[in-house]
Protein backbone atom coordinates (compact mmCIF):
# COMPACT_ATOMS: atom_id res chain seq x y z
CA UNK A 1 0.00 0.00 0.00
CA UNK A 2 2.90 2.37 1.07
CA UNK A 3 4.39 1.73 -2.57
CA UNK A 4 1.01 2.65 -4.42
CA UNK A 5 0.66 5.87 -2.46
CA UNK A 6 4.37 7.09 -3.14
CA UNK A 7 3.98 6.51 -6.40
CA UNK A 8 0.15 8.54 -6.15
CA UNK A 9 1.71 11.24 -4.82
CA UNK A 10 4.92 11.46 -7.23
CA UNK A 11 2.10 11.41 -10.17
CA UNK A 12 -0.05 13.93 -8.64
CA UNK A 13 3.34 16.33 -8.28
CA UNK A 14 4.02 16.07 -11.52
CA UNK A 15 0.81 16.27 -12.98
CA UNK A 16 -0.32 19.41 -10.81
CA UNK A 17 2.83 20.90 -9.83
CA UNK A 18 2.97 22.33 -6.21
CA UNK A 19 0.09 20.75 -4.12
CA UNK A 20 -0.53 21.49 -0.50
CA UNK A 21 0.55 18.60 2.02
CA UNK A 22 -3.61 18.87 3.48
CA UNK A 23 -4.83 18.39 -0.13
CA UNK A 24 -2.73 15.39 -0.65
CA UNK A 25 -3.78 13.94 2.55
CA UNK A 26 -7.27 14.18 1.64
CA UNK A 27 -6.73 12.98 -1.57
CA UNK A 28 -4.96 9.46 -0.51
CA UNK A 29 -7.03 9.97 3.05
CA UNK A 30 -4.16 9.44 5.24
CA UNK A 31 -2.74 12.15 8.05
CA UNK A 32 -0.36 14.87 6.95
CA UNK A 33 2.36 13.46 9.15
CA UNK A 34 1.53 10.46 6.61
CA UNK A 35 1.97 12.87 3.71
CA UNK A 36 5.36 14.14 5.14
CA UNK A 37 6.93 10.96 6.12
CA UNK A 38 6.39 9.89 2.41
CA UNK A 39 7.52 12.87 0.89
CA UNK A 40 10.70 11.92 2.80
CA UNK A 41 11.05 8.87 2.04
CA UNK A 42 10.62 10.11 -2.04
CA UNK A 43 13.50 12.21 -1.49
CA UNK A 44 15.47 8.89 0.30
CA UNK A 45 15.39 6.94 -2.82
CA UNK A 46 16.25 9.88 -4.87
CA UNK A 47 13.29 11.86 -6.04
CA UNK A 48 13.94 15.43 -5.96
CA UNK A 49 11.00 16.45 -3.69
CA UNK A 50 10.71 19.28 -1.41
CA UNK A 51 8.68 21.27 0.82
CA UNK A 52 7.89 24.76 1.55
CA UNK A 53 6.20 25.86 4.66
CA UNK A 54 4.13 29.01 4.59
CA UNK A 55 0.48 30.06 3.43
CA UNK A 56 1.60 29.65 -0.17
CA UNK A 57 3.25 26.82 0.17
CA UNK A 58 3.35 23.13 -0.52
CA UNK A 59 5.02 20.07 -1.73
CA UNK A 60 6.62 19.59 -5.54
CA UNK A 61 9.03 18.63 -7.57
CA UNK A 62 12.43 20.03 -8.74
CA UNK A 63 11.52 22.03 -12.19
CA UNK A 64 12.10 19.98 -14.74
CA UNK A 65 12.10 16.43 -13.44
CA UNK A 66 9.76 14.15 -15.31
CA UNK A 67 8.93 10.21 -14.54
CA UNK A 68 7.97 7.66 -17.40
CA UNK A 69 6.94 5.45 -14.64
CA UNK A 70 3.03 4.53 -15.37
CA UNK A 71 2.43 2.15 -12.16
CA UNK A 72 -0.44 1.26 -13.83
CA UNK A 73 -1.77 -2.70 -12.89
CA UNK A 74 -3.14 -5.20 -14.96
CA UNK A 75 -7.21 -3.88 -14.18
CA UNK A 76 -6.23 -0.40 -14.75
CA UNK A 77 -4.71 -1.18 -18.64
CA UNK A 78 -7.82 -3.17 -19.08
CA UNK A 79 -10.00 -0.04 -17.57
CA UNK A 80 -8.07 2.40 -20.38
CA UNK A 81 -8.94 0.52 -23.04
CA UNK A 82 -12.52 0.04 -22.34
CA UNK A 83 -12.58 3.34 -21.91
CA UNK A 84 -12.39 3.87 -25.52
CA UNK A 85 -16.10 3.88 -26.03
CA UNK A 86 -17.22 5.06 -29.17
CA UNK A 87 -19.20 8.32 -29.70
CA UNK A 88 -18.08 10.47 -27.40
CA UNK A 89 -14.87 11.20 -28.10
CA UNK A 90 -15.82 11.30 -32.35
CA UNK A 91 -18.04 13.89 -31.28
CA UNK A 92 -15.74 16.09 -28.93
CA UNK A 93 -13.19 15.86 -32.30
CA UNK A 94 -10.74 13.65 -29.95
CA UNK A 95 -11.04 10.46 -31.38
CA UNK A 96 -7.59 10.84 -33.57
CA UNK A 97 -5.95 11.93 -29.79
CA UNK A 98 -7.49 9.15 -27.82
CA UNK A 99 -6.04 6.62 -30.20
CA UNK A 100 -2.41 8.33 -30.19
CA UNK A 101 -3.09 8.46 -26.25
CA UNK A 102 -3.57 4.38 -26.14
CA UNK A 103 -0.58 4.23 -28.81
CA UNK A 104 1.30 6.23 -25.59
CA UNK A 105 0.32 4.66 -23.18
CA UNK A 106 0.17 0.69 -24.58
CA UNK A 107 4.27 1.56 -25.01
CA UNK A 108 4.06 2.54 -21.37
CA UNK A 109 3.05 -0.48 -19.80
CA UNK A 110 5.04 -2.65 -17.73
CA UNK A 111 5.79 -5.69 -20.17
CA UNK A 112 3.45 -8.45 -18.62
CA UNK A 113 0.39 -6.51 -18.84
CA UNK A 114 0.59 -5.30 -22.56
CA UNK A 115 -0.97 -8.86 -24.07
CA UNK A 116 -3.82 -8.18 -21.52
CA UNK A 117 -4.81 -4.67 -22.69
CA UNK A 118 -4.17 -5.78 -26.54
CA UNK A 119 -6.62 -8.86 -25.63
CA UNK A 120 -9.59 -6.55 -24.32
CA UNK A 121 -9.34 -3.93 -26.96
CA UNK A 122 -10.68 -6.48 -29.00
CA UNK A 123 -12.70 -8.37 -26.83
CA UNK A 124 -14.73 -5.61 -25.25
CA UNK A 125 -16.76 -3.18 -27.34
CA UNK A 126 -18.93 0.02 -25.64
CA UNK A 127 -21.43 1.14 -28.19
CA UNK A 128 -23.47 3.50 -26.17
CA UNK A 129 -26.19 4.41 -28.89
CA UNK A 130 -29.31 2.89 -28.27
CA UNK A 131 -31.54 -0.28 -30.91
CA UNK A 132 -33.27 1.73 -33.69
CA UNK A 133 -32.77 5.07 -32.42
CA UNK A 134 -33.48 6.61 -35.65
CA UNK A 135 -31.67 9.80 -37.01
CA UNK A 136 -30.44 12.52 -35.08
CA UNK A 137 -30.11 16.26 -35.65
CA UNK A 138 -26.03 17.05 -36.12
CA UNK A 139 -24.65 18.46 -33.25
CA UNK A 140 -22.09 21.12 -33.23
CA UNK A 141 -20.51 21.13 -29.67
CA UNK A 142 -17.38 23.72 -31.11
CA UNK A 143 -18.35 26.21 -29.80
CA UNK A 144 -19.26 24.68 -26.28
CA UNK A 145 -16.46 23.65 -25.61
CA UNK A 146 -15.04 26.25 -26.54
CA UNK A 147 -16.66 28.42 -23.88
CA UNK A 148 -16.89 25.43 -21.18
CA UNK A 149 -12.82 25.17 -21.55
CA UNK A 150 -12.15 28.79 -21.49
CA UNK A 151 -14.56 29.36 -18.68
CA UNK A 152 -16.27 32.07 -20.61
CA UNK A 153 -20.20 33.37 -20.51
CA UNK A 154 -22.43 31.66 -23.61
CA UNK A 155 -25.41 33.51 -25.15
CA UNK A 156 -28.17 30.58 -26.78
CA UNK A 157 -30.46 30.96 -29.44
CA UNK A 158 -32.52 27.60 -28.09
CA UNK A 159 -35.74 26.04 -28.69
CA UNK A 160 -37.43 23.95 -26.07
CA UNK A 161 -39.37 21.04 -27.06
CA UNK A 162 -43.05 21.99 -28.06
CA UNK A 163 -42.14 25.39 -28.98
CA UNK A 164 -41.97 26.97 -32.69
CA UNK A 165 -39.50 29.41 -31.47
CA UNK A 166 -36.46 29.74 -29.99
CA UNK A 167 -35.30 32.00 -27.39
CA UNK A 168 -32.39 33.77 -26.36
CA UNK A 169 -30.28 33.21 -22.92
CA UNK A 170 -27.60 34.25 -21.47
CA UNK A 171 -25.28 31.02 -19.52
CA UNK A 172 -22.99 30.20 -17.97
CA UNK A 173 -21.88 26.96 -18.60
CA UNK A 174 -20.24 24.28 -16.38
CA UNK A 175 -19.99 21.28 -18.46
CA UNK A 176 -21.08 18.86 -21.71
CA UNK A 177 -22.46 15.57 -19.85
CA UNK A 178 -23.49 12.57 -22.90
CA UNK A 179 -26.86 10.98 -21.91
CA UNK A 180 -27.19 8.06 -23.55
CA UNK A 181 -25.70 9.09 -26.50
CA UNK A 182 -27.46 12.35 -26.08
CA UNK A 183 -25.25 15.57 -25.58
CA UNK A 184 -26.41 18.39 -22.79
CA UNK A 185 -24.73 21.85 -21.79
CA UNK A 186 -25.26 22.13 -17.87
CA UNK A 187 -25.29 25.66 -17.18
CA UNK A 188 -26.80 28.25 -14.76
CA UNK A 189 -28.91 30.91 -16.05
CA UNK A 190 -29.80 33.68 -13.13
CA UNK A 191 -27.69 31.40 -10.63
CA UNK A 192 -30.27 28.67 -11.00
CA UNK A 193 -29.14 25.22 -12.81
CA UNK A 194 -30.38 24.41 -16.35
CA UNK A 195 -30.23 21.98 -18.81
CA UNK A 196 -29.70 22.60 -22.41
CA UNK A 197 -30.00 19.71 -25.02
CA UNK A 198 -27.19 20.51 -27.33
CA UNK A 199 -29.10 19.06 -30.72
CA UNK A 200 -31.73 22.39 -29.69
CA UNK A 201 -29.31 24.63 -29.89
CA UNK A 202 -29.70 26.90 -32.99
CA UNK A 203 -27.07 28.93 -32.47
CA UNK A 204 -24.13 29.62 -29.77
CA UNK A 205 -21.96 32.39 -29.42
CA UNK A 206 -18.62 32.66 -27.08
CA UNK A 207 -18.99 36.18 -25.31
CA UNK A 208 -15.81 38.02 -23.66
CA UNK A 209 -17.62 37.89 -19.83
CA UNK A 210 -15.96 35.49 -17.28
CA UNK A 211 -18.34 32.23 -16.49
CA UNK A 212 -19.96 32.88 -13.53
CA UNK A 213 -20.22 29.89 -11.45
CA UNK A 214 -21.89 29.49 -8.08
CA UNK A 215 -19.09 29.31 -5.61
CA UNK A 216 -17.60 25.63 -4.50
CA UNK A 217 -20.49 23.94 -7.51
CA UNK A 218 -18.99 21.38 -10.22
CA UNK A 219 -20.16 19.55 -12.99
CA UNK A 220 -20.88 16.64 -11.54
CA UNK A 221 -22.97 18.88 -8.25
CA UNK A 222 -24.92 20.48 -11.01
CA UNK A 223 -25.59 17.80 -13.09
CA UNK A 224 -27.09 15.36 -10.06
CA UNK A 225 -29.74 18.27 -9.44
CA UNK A 226 -30.90 18.63 -12.81
CA UNK A 227 -30.83 14.74 -13.14
CA UNK A 228 -33.13 14.32 -9.50
CA UNK A 229 -35.18 16.98 -11.37
CA UNK A 230 -35.85 15.11 -14.36
CA UNK A 231 -35.94 11.29 -12.74
CA UNK A 232 -38.32 12.46 -9.45
CA UNK A 233 -40.71 14.76 -11.13
CA UNK A 234 -43.34 15.57 -8.13
CA UNK A 235 -47.02 14.97 -8.92
CA UNK A 236 -48.09 13.10 -11.88
CA UNK A 237 -51.02 10.72 -12.63
CA UNK A 238 -50.97 7.01 -11.08
CA UNK A 239 -52.32 4.93 -14.26
CA UNK A 240 -53.07 1.05 -13.61
CA UNK A 241 -53.54 -1.00 -16.60
CA UNK A 242 -53.46 -4.57 -17.43
CA UNK A 243 -51.49 -6.48 -20.24
CA UNK A 244 -51.76 -8.88 -22.17
CA UNK A 245 -48.92 -11.60 -21.00
CA UNK A 246 -48.10 -11.99 -24.97
CA UNK A 247 -46.82 -8.36 -24.98
CA UNK A 248 -45.92 -8.13 -21.33
CA UNK A 249 -42.32 -8.28 -22.21
CA UNK A 250 -42.52 -5.19 -24.23
CA UNK A 251 -44.56 -3.72 -23.05
CA UNK A 252 -42.12 -3.43 -19.85
CA UNK A 253 -39.16 -2.71 -22.06
CA UNK A 254 -40.84 0.49 -22.92
CA UNK A 255 -42.37 1.60 -20.38
CA UNK A 256 -39.29 0.93 -17.86
CA UNK A 257 -38.97 5.56 -17.35
CA UNK A 258 -42.63 5.51 -15.97
CA UNK A 259 -43.06 2.03 -14.32
CA UNK A 260 -43.91 2.44 -10.63
CA UNK A 261 -43.13 -1.13 -9.56
CA UNK A 262 -42.90 -4.11 -11.18
CA UNK A 263 -45.68 -5.99 -11.41
CA UNK A 264 -46.65 -9.02 -9.22
CA UNK A 265 -46.96 -12.11 -11.55
CA UNK A 266 -47.83 -15.12 -10.73
CA UNK A 267 -47.61 -16.63 -14.48
CA UNK A 268 -51.06 -17.50 -14.69
CA UNK A 269 -53.90 -15.95 -16.31
CA UNK A 270 -53.81 -13.69 -19.96
CA UNK A 271 -53.22 -10.44 -18.13
CA UNK A 272 -51.24 -9.03 -15.67
CA UNK A 273 -51.59 -5.85 -14.21
CA UNK A 274 -49.11 -2.95 -14.25
CA UNK A 275 -49.06 0.82 -12.58
CA UNK A 276 -47.23 3.65 -14.11
CA UNK A 277 -46.68 6.99 -13.23
CA UNK A 278 -47.00 9.57 -15.73
CA UNK A 279 -46.25 13.26 -15.51
CA UNK A 280 -49.65 14.58 -17.32
CA UNK A 281 -52.76 12.57 -18.16
CA UNK A 282 -51.96 13.21 -22.26
CA UNK A 283 -48.70 10.98 -21.41
CA UNK A 284 -50.86 8.22 -21.49
CA UNK A 285 -51.63 8.47 -25.42
CA UNK A 286 -48.76 6.32 -25.77
CA UNK A 287 -50.37 3.56 -24.49
CA UNK A 288 -52.43 3.13 -27.80
CA UNK A 289 -49.99 1.81 -29.48
CA UNK A 290 -50.19 -1.50 -27.85
CA UNK A 291 -53.61 -1.22 -29.42
CA UNK A 292 -55.96 -3.97 -27.76
CA UNK A 293 -53.17 -5.69 -25.85
CA UNK A 294 -53.13 -2.84 -22.80
CA UNK A 295 -56.27 -1.46 -21.71
CA UNK A 296 -56.44 1.04 -18.82
CA UNK A 297 -58.24 -0.19 -15.38
CA UNK A 298 -58.06 4.15 -13.95
CA UNK A 299 -58.17 6.49 -13.33
CA UNK A 300 -61.50 7.61 -15.37
CA UNK A 301 -59.94 10.48 -16.81
CA UNK A 302 -57.35 8.75 -18.38
CA UNK A 303 -59.61 6.33 -19.99
CA UNK A 304 -61.49 8.74 -21.13
CA UNK A 305 -58.42 10.61 -23.32
CA UNK A 306 -57.43 7.19 -24.61
CA UNK A 307 -61.73 7.04 -25.80
CA UNK A 308 -61.05 10.48 -27.52
CA UNK A 309 -57.96 9.78 -28.77
CA UNK A 310 -59.08 6.62 -30.38
CA UNK A 311 -62.77 8.04 -32.23
CA UNK A 312 -60.19 11.11 -33.23
CA UNK A 313 -57.92 8.84 -35.34
CA UNK A 314 -61.13 6.29 -36.33
CA UNK A 315 -62.52 9.69 -37.70
CA UNK A 316 -59.36 10.38 -39.65
CA UNK A 317 -59.50 7.08 -41.21
CA UNK A 318 -62.72 6.99 -41.72
CA UNK A 319 -63.58 10.66 -43.52
CA UNK A 320 -62.93 11.47 -46.56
Amino acid sequence: MKSDRLLSILLLLQTRGRVPAHELADRLEVSVRTIYRDVEALSASGVPVYAERGRHGGIELLAGFRTDVTGLTADESRALFILAAQGAHAALGLDAALGSALRKVMAALPAPHRPAAEVTSRRVLVDATRWKGGPRPAVDLDVLQDAVFSDRRLRLRYRHSGDAEAHTYTVDPYGLVSKAGVWYLVADRRAKPRLFRADRVRAATVLPDPVRRRPGVELADAWEVLRRRVEERPGGVDVTVRVRRSRLDLFLRLNAATLAELPEDDGTGDWVVARLSCGAVREARTLLAFGDAVEVLSPPEVRAELAATAAAVRAVYEGD
